[in-house]
């Protein structure tokens, strides 16, 4: 949730604004809640704060369905699989139907996934995941024991795409916590959105500098060989 007194209004009302986190939340372990601190005071200095998809970056699990979602995804079913893809960056999800995880999936940006239908319901288990995403666009940290549970369901008659989410890391909050995410059916049209790390957008750059902040694409000052 946002701060008392800075709260969060979402771009196309007249104004940009950045989200400032309540570091009060009784769940945050103290590590987490520290770590938050600074993100905060950029945001209040003036500055454009980091997120995963301003960047380029994995969104992780459960940020891949928690962060505002301007683009739409897609799910391609098979019997053994079912993928997800990101408009943005076309950045892809594998969810392994009716197999039991590995002994130890070493850790990835969106970890190991297995699922299965109960009824019509679709439960996807998440494990494996490294610790260099955020669950929410508030930058809420997490450590690479989180566990996260996804149920997708759809609502009425297609139109709606329902995601209830359980997050459980002992090491990041001192209690599991859930979301629940609704996502609407749209035409079936999928644009090309090619994305960059350290890319420019409308002037600004989203690296927890300002607007005057200049930052380019790694460039090699001479060839390699």
């Amino acid at each position: 949730m946002s701060e008392k007194g800075h709260p969060y209004i979402p771009n196309g009302q007249g104004k940009v604004s950045y989200r400032v986190a309540d570091l009060s939340n009784p769940i945050l372990q103290p590590w987490a809640a520290e770590r938050m601190k600074k993100p905060n005071e950029e945001v209040l200095a003036g500055k454009v704060p980091f997120t995963a998809d301003s960047r380029c970056w994995p969104g992780g699990v459960p940020g891949f369905d928690i962060y505002a979602r301007v683009r739409p995804i897609y799910f391609l079913q098979t019997p053994k699989e079912i993928t997800i893809i990101e408009e943005s960056d076309m950045q892809v999800r594998r969810i392994y139907l009716n197999v039991p995880h590995s002994a130890n999936p070493a850790p990835s940006w969106y970890g190991e996934s297995v699922g299965h239908y109960e009824g019509d319901e679709l439960v996807v288990d998440t494990i494996g995941l490294n610790d260099k995403t955020f669950v929410d666009s508030y930058r809420t940290p997490h450590t690479t024991k989180m566990h996260v549970v996804e149920r997708f369901k759809m609502l009425e008659g297609g139109k709606i795409l329902q995601a209830n989410i359980t997050v459980d890391d002992p090491g990041a909050f001192t209690m599991p916590w859930s979301a629940r995410v609704r996502f609407r059916a749209r035409p079936p049209v999928f644009e090309e959105q090619v994305c960059a790390e350290n890319n420019r957008f409308i002037g600004l750059v989203f690296d927890g500098g300002g607007p005057t902040t200049t930052v380019y694409t790694p460039t090699a000052a001479k060839p390699d060989f």
